[in-house]
């Protein structure tokens, strides 16, 4: 399995953060480290949050191995074709390492005070459908591309210079909607990522992408599955302790959460893996707790990558 790190952004991210952050990210063997892409929280207090396209533009040239990418960028902050030319160049720079992940937007409180059009659900996802099909249409031709939709529009468009990889970045969709989400990632995904699933749920999910897949004539094989999971880790019992702060484990992993000592963690990880994942992104809440992270690193990788 890859195990990467998913750091929310709007929760503090500044240079000197990052800057440290990446560095040990590759340094200790993660497979890559992806992030947010808000302003801010839904609730305040608001934190510094650095922009995300900035930020992984500085990432692509300062790596070498990681894979990394938005999860998710909501096409409700950037027109479409920005996305797409930003994304191929960053992709460019970095060799090949950039996911794509984009979602519909769902944050009211950032785009009431930064002015963004949220849109009602069904319009929302309307727009989110046809700016999958202008980033996919950009990146995936050669030739010009014209599309009349009801939010945007291509009159004989090209990107140059093109991806340097065929198609470009792969198209990652997250979300957990069986009625919205995953009929997208079967049409449009390379790769799809539930969130805060357990094994049963997340195999029941998976196996309904598998079926809208064959009815879009793909195969179950075409989108990889992974999951954004939370993460509770102890060293020890003592230290695991401390870090549940109070909380009920089970109850957390009843929420979906991934609980316990390197072993627990492991033996977790093989539950998801026997149902299908086949990479997570644990949400590493704490930027500054480097030796946290090189401690998971040296006792839970070895047994799972």
């Amino acid at each position: 399995m890859r195990v990467n790190l998913q750091i929310e952004g709007q929760r503090g991210l500044n240079w000197p953060r990052w800057q440290r952050l990446v560095p040990a990210v590759e340094e200790l063997g993660f497979d890559g480290i992806f992030r947010s892409d808000h302003f801010l929280d839904a609730e305040p207090p608001d934190q510094d949050s650095l922009e995300l396209w900035t930020s992984l533009t500085w990432l692509a040239d300062h790596t070498q191995r990681i894979q990394f990418g938005p999860l998710v960028s909501p096409v409700s902050f950037r027109h479409p074709v920005h996305t797409a030319r930003m994304a191929k160049d960053v992709d460019n720079l970095s060799g090949g390492r950039l996911v794509l992940g984009l979602g519909a937007g769902w944050e009211v409180r950032e785009h009431t005070q930064f002015g963004f059009d949220l849109l009602d659900i069904p319009q929302r996802f309307q727009r989110f459908e046809e700016g999958l099909e202008v980033i996919t249409r950009l990146l995936r031709s050669e030739g010009p591309v014209i599309f009349e939709g009801d939010y945007y529009r291509l009159q004989e468009a090209t990107l140059l210079p093109h991806p340097s990889r065929p198609g470009g970045p792969p198209i990652l969709i997250g979300g957990n909607g069986p009625k919205r989400i995953l009929p997208l990632a079967a049409r449009y995904g390379d790769e799809w990522n539930g969130i805060y699933r357990s094994p049963a749920q997340f195999k029941e999910l998976s196996n309904r992408l598998d079926e809208l897949l064959i009815d879009y004539g793909r195969q179950p094989g075409d989108v990889a599955r992974s999951q954004m999971k939370g993460l509770v880790f102890g060293r020890d019992e003592t230290e695991l302790r401390h870090n549940l702060d109070g909380r009920d484990a089970a109850a957390l992993m009843e929420y979906g959460m991934i609980v316990g000592t390197p072993s627990a963690v492991v033996d977790q990880l093989g539950q998801l893996a026997a149902v299908g994942m086949q990479q997570v992104m644990f949400q590493w809440f704490d930027m500054d707790d480097l030796d946290g992270l090189e401690v998971f690193a040296q006792t839970v990788l070895p047994q799972v990558q």
